[in-house]
């Protein structure tokens, strides 16, 4: 329908959707893991390229009633730019009930209460939010360029503004050596700053940026020393009983990148699913096989 500039990323839960390119890259693209949009060089498209895909997209699919601006974070657009893309959907989508993109902390932090109340009111109602970890030292060695202070200001203050967050976690990130203190961070973050949406990933790092991530993460002191899937299912069990969040948070394992995919709501399903857990450790729940694994 629409040519896309590849590659093209976009949350599982956005298969469905209509999904419009307002930037192409990511305006941060340096987090050690990640391998996204490496291949590209950050820009806003311009508005009048914006509006051309709409009339397209719209032409062909007219009932279309949920979108996803790509590409990595088009939040970090100003506001005023955001509000014409908004107002160039609903000019051509009548049916237009939810907008959504990827942020990152620092995209939430630099707008103001009023402009993200105002971005609600013309519909963008959802934020995918990267956490990955808690742990201060975690956001170091993977050059995250947030910390657990600012992932809960920004998720609270989007909450605040009735902005949907949609929040993911990395399983394995701090391996075998500072997995517990991830895990406790992380777990903190949620517990402080509850999201709508809470998804895990388990870490896999693409062979081009397997280096980088080892060479950033010993940096700060000691190597990476990569954990099994039954120590990530540890890890998974102890994020599990360590989450309180004061109002519901409805959890997600079933990334393609999980070796065992969970979900529920918590805190009222979080000990069934610790004891989901704690039985495929036993192995009296089977896994997903790592060859139908990935990103």
């Amino acid at each position: 329908m629409l040519a896309y500039d590849m590659p093209l990323y976009r949350p599982p839960s956005e298969g469905d959707n209509l999904i419009v390119q307002a930037t192409l890259g990511c305006s941060f693209n340096r987090c050690g893991f990640c391998s996204m949009y490496r291949s590209k060089t950050f820009s806003v498209r311009p508005l009048e390229e914006v509006e051309h895909d709409v009339r397209r997209a719209a032409a062909v699919w007219p009932e279309a009633h949920r979108v996803f601006l790509a590409d990595g974070d088009a939040m970090t657009l100003p506001a005023d730019h955001l509000h014409a893309i908004l107002d160039i959907l609903h000019a051509h989508l009548p049916r237009l009930a939810r907008v959504s993109a990827y942020a990152t902390p620092a995209n939430i932090l630099k707008k103001t209460p009023e402009e993200l109340v105002a971005l609600r009111a013309r519909k963008l109602s959802l934020v995918y939010i990267g956490v990955e970890s808690g742990d201060a030292d975690m956001l170091k060695r993977i050059t995250k360029g947030a910390s657990p202070r600012g992932i809960a200001t920004a998720l609270n203050k989007a909450r605040d503004c009735g902005i949907k967050t949609s929040a993911t976690v990395i399983l394995g990130l701090g391996g075998r050596t500072h997995w517990r203190k991830h895990i406790e961070g992380t777990a903190q973050v949620i517990n402080e700053a509850p999201p709508n949406f809470l998804s895990t990933l388990q870490l896999y790092l693409e062979p081009e940026r397997r280096t980088d991530f080892l060479d950033t993460f010993a940096k700060q002191g000691d190597a990476f020393v990569p954990q099994d899937d039954l120590a990530v299912l540890d890890e998974l069990e102890t994020l599990l009983r360590l989450l309180a969040p004061p109002r519901p948070v409805i959890f997600r394992s079933n990334h393609a990148s999980n070796a065992l995919p969970l979900a529920g709501t918590l805190p009222k399903d979080s000990q069934r699913l610790a004891d989901t857990v704690k039985a495929a450790r036993a192995g009296l729940v089977g896994m997903r096989p790592a060859h139908r694994r990935s990103l």
